[in-house]
């Protein structure tokens, strides 16, 4: 049909489509703040998809069908993925999945297909590579062709062996591919932790685990306790046929695999699997949204191929989100460090999907208003994959018809004082440093683990010493005395002096922590550590100006605005007067050697073992100079570092016409600089 045959209404629709994918997909690959479930989302891209298929002349190369999904995220090496991470083609329909079936058949010209089932684990794709059976990279999906490298954060996961098992050795080279999540018991955890420090909770174990790999501490990571199965491979020996034969050889090298891989004859075989774990998905450790089908024959696949977003041999069924009806009997405000005002819905306990719910997250006062969410209504709660539940509607007709509209609060509950909505935010703030609310998040920020690291400064601890007025600010930690401490609930004798101990031992922490731990706005672990590679103490970067720090990396205008206007505040001045009066260090002649950065945007790839370094060694010493190591070579890599047993990479440097040098050549050049 010529383009101008096509209907406006439909032109119209697909653009529409296309923003509004465009807009999750940031919410979700970017933010980690998704606003709708799984299912609403990938009903949006099948209406697209379908639209594109009917009006092909449409298709544009920056449509959302075109591609993997996903972006890179900031801060690690990019990595080329080779073949592309596809992603899969996922149903929510019985009828579909035979469809799916059927179009192989037609294509295969064969009468009937044995499919390997999987439990489809709602976690995070990731690539691990292996030379001569040890472990060199892990990489993130990305946008399925370039991810980042994030070796050190995947060496902290137990589950994945830095060295293989058996015979393992004899194969130079083997990628395989598979999904990270975190255990349920740890999200619930790590979620009630967050909320004691009145930060905003992770959404779901898929978020949280995101959010998890992309942190620069790995120390934060190993904490989190992530684990992985491993799905799929690029390479097995000539002697494996099926996929069932290549998941059983990759666990027998030391690889976690699905605990779930039945072989079934057709699709319809796999029908009371789909049902059986309907059940029991809900009383596991782990969150799987579905279970996976795929071929199992490795010659038949071959012949089936992929299209350019995902393979014709697998596809996902998932299961559609539980929802129930409850009451909603009190909408509660929340305020966290920063002054945000969070409204919680506290609910009669409903049971949905194998746990009892009693609150859910109602985002911003936006979402109250769009979905005229009122106290006394009777609410639909979802909770598909979300171990958070949220509310996806109201049931009007058992609405009072008393009932009045939700009136967002405009004074503080915890100080009184009022709440604004600065222009353009959705979030009402108590701008108040005052409020204990702010006051007990600030403070448990600043000793947090990527902060200043002061252990045993817990809630409960800082709510008592705040309460009592024994501290007011992050600053007065550090003029605590013994018997300050002692006569706190829990707190005897050998609990104050261990407190004191990590109180004196924080003093001595690196710029990078203060950076963070004073909880500017936008300022997060990875912008530290940019703020503390380019300023030598806190009293430098108290006194530049917005023009220099734009000209720093990875620092927009957003960030710089709230950066001078922190150091603009008369409070906090003399919050960090007192910090340099307890003996807090402010910065020194140990970081004044990061202006002398001799290897600035210069790009390294290791490959093969060193003698004289760890991995990790070599790479730290490379960029405490200024350089990036990245994980794959390519025309503006500057040298290629070769030692024992090198891989593919060294090939391809010779290919490209990239510097190599081998480990004393290393060290004569670190040396010199």
């Amino acid at each position: 049909m010529p383009r101008g045959k096509i209907p406006e209404k439909v032109e119209k629709r697909i653009e529409k489509l296309r923003e509004d994918i465009r807009y999750h997909d940031y919410l979700y690959y970017v933010l980690n703040q998704p606003e709708i479930s799984d299912e609403k989302y990938d009903r949006l891209l099948k209406e697209l998809k379908n639209l594109e298929e009917k009006y092909p002349e449409t298709v544009i190369p920056s449509s959302p069908t075109q591609r993997v999904g996903g972006q890179p995220l900031l801060g690690f090496p990019d990595v080329i993925h080779d073949p592309p991470m596809l992603s899969l083609d996922n149903t929510y329909d019985k009828e579909e999945l035979l469809g799916f079936e059927n179009k192989a058949l037609r294509i295969l010209g064969e009468g009937e297909l044995e499919w390997v089932v999987e439990q489809k684990i709602d976690g995070v794709a990731v690539a691990l590579t292996y030379e001569n059976g040890f472990f060199m990279q892990g990489s993130t999906r990305g946008d399925g062709v370039v991810g980042d490298d994030i070796t050190r954060n995947l060496k902290t996961i137990k589950s994945i062996p830095l060295c293989l098992l058996k015979d393992s050795r004899k194969y130079p080279y083997l990628e395989v591919r598979g999904e990270v999540f975190m255990p349920t018991r740890s999200f619930l955890s790590i979620n009630k932790e967050r909320e004691e420090k009145g930060e905003v909770p992770f959404a779901n174990p898929r978020n949280a685990t995101a959010g998890t790999l992309k942190q620069l501490d790995s120390t934060v990571v190993a904490e989190r306790n992530l684990d992985i199965f491993i799905h799929s491979y690029s390479s097995a020996p000539e002697s494996i046929k099926t996929h069932r034969e290549a998941l059983d050889f990759l666990k027998g090298i030391g690889f976690k695999v699905s605990p779930l891989r039945e072989v079934v004859k057709g699709v319809s075989g796999a029908m009371s699997l789909i049902e059986e774990w309907s059940e029991r998905r809900n009383k596991l450790n782990y969150q799987i949204d579905g279970l996976v089908l795929k071929i199992n024959d490795l010659t038949t696949r071959k012949k089936l191929g992929a299209t350019s977003r995902s393979p014709r041999w697998a596809v996902a069924y998932k299961y559609p989100a539980e929802k129930k009806k409850t009451k909603l009997k009190e909408i509660r405000i929340s305020i966290g460090r920063t002054g945000i005002a969070t409204p919680i819905a506290l609910l009669e306990p409903v049971f949905i999907s194998g746990t009892t719910v009693s609150r859910a997250s109602l985002f911003n006062p936006d979402e109250i208003e769009r979905k005229d969410i009122r106290v006394g209504d009777t609410i639909i709660v979802e909770k598909g994959g979300e171990i958070i539940p949220h509310i996806v509607g109201i049931v009007t007709e058992e609405r009072d018809r008393n009932s009045k509209r939700y009136i967002f609060p405009r004074r503080c509950p915890v100080c009184g004082e009022k709440l604004i909505r600065p222009e353009g935010e959705v979030d009402f703030r108590c701008i108040n440093l005052q409020c204990s609310a702010q006051i007990k998040g600030r403070i448990l920020h600043f000793g947090s683990r990527n902060g200043m690291n002061i252990e045993g400064l817990g809630y409960v601890l800082v709510d008592q010493l705040v309460s009592n007025n024994i501290i007011a600010d992050y600053a007065d930690i550090y003029f605590l005395k013994k018997d300050d401490i002692v006569s706190l609930e829990r707190m005897g004798g050998k609990s104050a002096e261990n407190l004191l101990s990590e109180i004196e031992k924080s003093k001595r922490q690196s710029l990078e922590r203060l950076i963070y731990s004073l909880g500017i706005p936008f300022v997060g672990a990875y912008n530290a550590k940019l703020l503390s590679n380019n300023f030598v103490s806190i009293d430098e970067l108290m006194k530049v100006d917005k023009e220099r720090l734009i000209e720093v990396e990875g620092i927009g205008g957003k960030t710089a605005s709230a950066i001078i206007g922190f150091f603009s505040n008369k409070k906090n001045l003399e919050v960090i007067q007192k910090l340099r009066r307890a003996g807090v260090r402010m910065g020194g002649k140990e970081i004044s050697k990061k202006r002398d950065l001799p290897f600035k945007d210069k790009r390294f790839v290791l490959t093969g073992t060193l003698k004289g370094y760890t991995r990790d060694e070599a790479k730290e010493l490379i960029e405490r100079l200024g350089g990036r190591v990245t994980g794959s070579v390519s025309k503006k890599t500057d040298w290629v570092v070769m030692g024992k047993d090198p891989g593919t990479k060294l090939d391809e440097a010779k290919k490209f016409g990239v510097t190599i040098i081998d480990e004393e050549e290393f060290k004569r050049l670190m040396k010199q600089k």
